[in-house]
């Protein structure tokens, strides 16, 4: 089983493999939605903080558009989620990073075994062939940037000329931690889908699945509240960063706001506008959510 390494004590499932969503329920229906119009938009910029569910959420709609491959079918015309059996050939050719049809770039190991920095202008140009190149399987490609932040310059430009003119039955979902800092170019080819931190008791289920850990462990629930809506870091704090949890508690101790107090404040002051256009949650007031990354 592949993992993402958080800290060196705690081992986490990469987002491939992990076919529950927690919270993120207005997000995922706007991808089911667009999918069963049978119109959908060829790539969706899918951004947020890091750590909440974007390449969760990317993976799973991967996952479904493989898996029912006709829109305007019976079966996705009366889906409730985006969810796919993790029993079907489909979700296990994707965890084991085997389908044909899902092509994932991301950073990689150089020739020394150091992971780059960087997703590099050799690795984009697959996407030519990939989508070029005969299908190994009938239906959809679907190409997925994680994350587009990573990209280089000229990987950049290269994925800028595929999206300029997209294969037919082409899916792409860039996964950004900062989607206002993407090219421009690339930004305005894509339908845009923002993110929300999680609620605390979302980010208490989400990482207790990611690292199988006692969903009613204390130190999971403390570093949850700690972790401003991100799973990412809840699980740093637990996997090692004692210091900021200790401070965590001495805030609290003293009456004192928490980051995630002060983020909760500062949206009560604030009157968030409506989202202009293209964008899915974004400029929103936040919900609490009760479900899954």
């Amino acid at each position: 089983m592949s993992a993402r390494q958080v800290e060196p004590q705690i081992a986490v499932v990469h987002p491939r493999e992990t076919t529950a969503l927690t919270g993120h329920r207005e997000a995922e229906m706007a991808l089911l939605n667009a999918y069963r119009s049978g119109r959908i938009p060829h790539a969706w910029l899918i951004g947020g903080a890091q750590g909440i569910g974007k390449a969760t959420m990317a993976y799973r709609m991967a996952r479904f558009v493989l898996a029912h491959r006709a829109p305007l079918a019976a079966d996705v015309q009366n889906a409730e989620t985006l969810r796919v059996d993790p029993s079907d050939p489909v979700a296990r050719h994707v965890a084991a990073g085997a389908h044909g049809g899902l092509l994932t770039l991301e950073r990689s190991l150089n020739d020394k075994g150091v992971m780059r920095t960087v997703i590099t202008v050799d690795e984009t140009r697959e996407t030519i062939s990939f989508f070029g190149s005969t299908a190994a399987v009938e239906g959809w490609r679907v190409c997925i940037v994680d994350t587009v932040d990573e990209l280089n310059p000229s990987a950049a430009n290269a994925l800028l000329k595929i999206l300029e003119e997209p294969p037919r039955q082409s899916l792409f979902l860039l996964v950004s931690h900062a989607p206002a800092r993407v090219l421009p170019t690339i930004q305005s080819r894509c339908r845009k889908l923002a993110l929300r931190p999680l609620a605390a008791s979302d980010v208490i289920r989400a990482a207790a699945e990611a690292a199988t850990i006692a969903i009613d462990d204390p130190a999971l629930a403390e570093a949850a509240e700690a972790a401003e809506g991100s799973v990412a870091r809840a699980l740093t704090l637990l996997g090692g960063d004692a210091l900021n949890l200790q401070h965590h508690r001495q805030r609290r101790s003293l009456g004192q706001p928490t980051p995630a107090g002060r983020r909760r404040q500062r949206q009560r002051e604030s009157a968030p506008s409506c989202t202009a256009g293209g964008g899915v949650g974004e400029d929103q007031p936040r919900r609490a959510r009760h479900r899954r990354v």
